[in-house]
C-alpha cells in the first residue's frame, strides 16, 4: 500500500494533501468581542473546530479573548502583533512583530500558538519565513480560498465564495464582521452536504 503524502514540517501551508475530506476555516481574529464569541460558539454548537489566527492588539485589548477561543475547542496562532503590511518591514521589525504577539499569546495560554500567517499578503516572502522560523513558527499559514469578506459584501456572496473549497482546503476569513457571521450558518451546511468536515488547520495539516 502506498503511503499517504506527508505535509512538510517547514515552510508555507496553503493545501492539505491528505485527502482526508477535511476543510480548514480560518479566522483573521480582530473586531468586536462580542461578534468574534457569536461566531466562535456557532461553530462550536455545530461539531465545527476553527483556527484564529489573532492580532496582537486585539489580544491586548480583549484579554479574554484568547481563552474564548481555546475554551471552545479551537486553535489559536498568530497574525503578527498590529497588522502591518510586513513586506514594508525590515527583517528585523518583521520578526519583533511575530515575537511581540508571539509573547501575548503564550501569556494567556501557555504556548506560542500553532501558526503564523502574515498580515495583508497571501503568502510569506523568504524575509517572513525566516523571521517566523527564528520566533517558533517553522511552518506559515496562507490560504487557497479567499473569501474576501473584509470587504463586507454580504453573507450571500460569502457563501458562495466559500463554495469553491475543496478537500483540503484552507479559508481565510474575518471575525469582527456580521456578514460572516450571517453567512456561516449556510457556509457550514454546504460543507455538510459535501461531506466535508470543518477542522482546526493543525488537525488539517498532521
Amino acid at each position: 500500500m502506498r503511503a499517504a503524502p506527508t505535509e512538510p514540517t517547514t515552510g508555507e501551508l496553503a493545501h492539505a494533501r491528505s485527502g482526508r475530506p477535511q476543510v480548514a476555516l480560518t479566522f483573521h481574529g480582530a473586531g468586536d468581542l462580542g461578534l468574534a464569541r457569536r461566531v466562535l460558539t456557532l461553530l462550536h454548537d455545530r461539531g465545527a473546530a476553527a483556527t484564529v489566527l489573532a492580532v496582537g492588539t486585539w489580544l491586548q485589548q480583549y484579554p479574554d479573548a484568547a481563552r474564548l477561543v481555546t475554551d471552545l475547542g479551537h486553535e489559536l496562532g498568530n497574525h503578527t502583533w498590529s497588522h502591518p503590511n510586513l513586506a514594508a518591514l525590515d527583517e528585523a521589525s518583521v520578526r519583533a512583530e511575530i515575537e511581540r504577539c508571539r509573547d501575548r499569546i503564550a501569556a494567556a495560554t501557555g504556548g506560542p500558538g500553532a501558526f503564523f500567517r502574515p498580515s495583508q499578503a497571501q503568502h510569506a516572502t523568504p524575509v517572513v519565513l525566516r523571521a517566523a522560523a527564528a520566533a517558533g513558527y517553522p511552518r506559515v499559514l496562507s490560504y487557497d480560498v479567499d473569501s474576501r469578506d473584509f470587504t463586507d459584501p454580504g453573507p450571500a456572496v460569502v457563501r458562495r465564495v466559500v463554495r469553491a473549497v475543496t478537500v483540503g482546503g484552507v479559508v481565510s476569513l474575518h471575525l469582527g464582521h456580521p456578514g460572516t457571521a450571517e453567512a456561516l450558518p449556510g457556509l457550514l451546511d454546504d460543507l455538510a452536504g459535501r461531506g466535508l468536515a470543518p477542522v482546526t488547520a493543525g488537525t488539517l495539516f498532521a
